[in-house]
């Protein structure tokens, strides 16, 4: 049997934390090992960890917050360098039904069964009020007799997807290790995109309908920094236009990054019409760092040190005297 890491990533938000995990170790097929990065938090989420959950989980602090983009590159790197066959992604705020990691198992085998390529298997996920989230894009390239074939999957609850994000989903070992680990550099928004971009090249990942999560989200709806009121966000948006501008360019044809070019203009005018010159500066930043912006792609074989943060390990089952300052990775290393 495969093992299966599931990897938690947190940044102050205990009480959601403790309800996922309480979910994840509800599941029918249960994890070989759960790993919780804790982003730098600072409401006591590590002490919470050394005090409720010695023994059921495996916890790395990190010396400081590096966003969910560099969260999601650790935690990814510590299970594929630990020996997971396959590692399952989400945030805080996911709180899995109780058969969501089966199903995924079950579509990955049935997939594999009828010989099909696959990227990944992802969950469906809703809000409280039964509204769809987290919606992945359709594959709808052609496929060799110049028809999508999406369709085909419709009957076995699934279909194939390319762009997602990392609500509930499992990635295997040998995607990781040919395409590398999430941009530790775009720091927060699209981190997700980009990965699951970047590994569907070749063949689409599969959205499982009958896997099903319930996203908790702080926000519903598009981010976007005209509508943004939250002064802690705000400066995060100049991440949002890079990153953005940058998948455009990378995974889009030149047609889709014009256009993108154009929308980000646009909203640039918006904010000078609305004086709201903050926002303009921030999303002006965003926009030009965008042309230059190209970080290389981490190997999970790699070490953490690039990411210039200090990493604390709180061994499962063990007390607080026993935690010890890691290194993860043995040697440097990136793929093209």
């Amino acid at each position: 049997m495969p093992t299966i890491f599931a990897v938690v990533l947190t940044f102050n938000r205990k009480t959601l934390l403790q309800r996922c995990l309480e979910a994840i170790l509800r599941q029918t097929r249960r994890c070989d090992r759960i790993i919780v990065i804790d982003n730098a938090s600072t409401d006591g989420t590590a002490e919470m960890l050394e005090r409720d959950w010695a023994g059921r989980v495996n916890t790395y602090v990190l010396s400081r917050n590096i966003g969910a983009s560099g969260g999601f590159n650790v935690g990814i790197r510590t299970a594929y360098q630990a020996g997971a066959d396959f590692v399952w992604v989400m945030d805080d705020d996911v709180l899995p039904d109780p058969t969501a990691l089966e199903k995924l198992v079950e579509a990955d085998e049935l997939l594999a069964d009828m010989g099909v390529a696959r990227s990944f298997v992802l969950s469906s996920a809703w809000t409280e009020d039964w509204n769809a989230t987290n919606v992945p894009k359709i594959d709808t390239r052609p496929r060799a007799k110049g028809y999508e074939n999406w369709p085909m999957f419709l009957a076995l609850q699934m279909v194939p997807v390319t762009r997602a994000t990392f609500v509930s989903i499992l990635l295997p070992r040998a995607i990781i290790a040919h395409y590398g680990l999430p941009l530790a550099p775009m720091f927060i928004w699209g981190e997700d995109s980009d990965y699951t971009l970047r590994i569907t090249d070749d063949c689409p990942g599969f959205f499982v309908a009958e896997s099903r999560v319930l996203h908790l989200r702080q926000l519903s709806g598009n981010v976007s920094i005209l509508t943004e009121t939250n002064k802690t966000r705000l400066g995060y948006h100049r991440h949002h236009i890079r990153n953005h501008m940058y998948i455009a360019r990378v995974h889009g044809t030149k047609l889709d990054f014009l256009r993108h070019t154009i929308q980000q203009l646009q909203l640039i005018l918006k904010l000078i019409w609305r004086f709201q010159f903050k926002k303009t500066m921030i999303a002006l930043t965003g926009f030009v760092e965008s042309f230059w912006f190209r970080p290389p792609v981490e190997s999970a074989d790699g070490p953490s040190e690039p990411l210039g943060v200090t990493i604390k390990y709180v061994p499962s089952g063990r007390p607080s005297t026993a935690s010890a300052i890691v290194k993860l990775g043995r040697s440097a290393g990136s793929v093209t």
